[in-house]
């Protein structure tokens, strides 16, 4: 069965697309921590960010990191921050969260609350810088 990030890849649900490449997509967190949080994740459906092979790997890094600069220039923060959980959704993904706290990227936090609106305008302000 198909993740629910490869249902967004596929156009099959919608999603705030930030960027997307051949082999990756980036997209915001409709559950976020905090506004801007945004998952990296790899078109290849795998579950494991290191079931991606090295080079798989190393692109999706590349990308991230291209993504993270967008972030960081579209919203206010003191710098990006990058988690790798995956328990949630059995797909790779990397986690990049604006940060102005530690508790900024502290999941154990209740998530916040954004609507389509507010969800749209962020994708759209990120969407300039990359």
């Amino acid at each position: 069965m198909p993740s629910i990030f490869t249902k967004i890849i596929q156009r099959e649900i919608p999603g705030y697309i930030i960027a997307e490449t051949a082999h990756a997509i980036a997209f915001l967190d409709i559950n976020p921590l905090k506004e801007g949080h945004t998952l990296v994740v790899p078109k290849q459906e795998v579950d494991k960010l290191f079931d991606l092979d090295k080079v798989a790997y190393q692109n999706l890094q590349a990308f991230a990191y291209d993504v993270a600069k967008a972030i960081e220039r579209a919203m206010p923060c003191l710098r990006v921050g990058m988690a790798v959980i995956g328990l949630e959704v059995p797909h790779a993904h990397i986690h990049l969260i604006p940060l102005s706290t530690m508790q900024d990227i502290d999941f154990s936090r209740p998530k916040i609350s954004l609507g389509k609106e507010r969800l749209e305008e962020i994708a759209t302000m990120i969407r300039v810088f990359f």
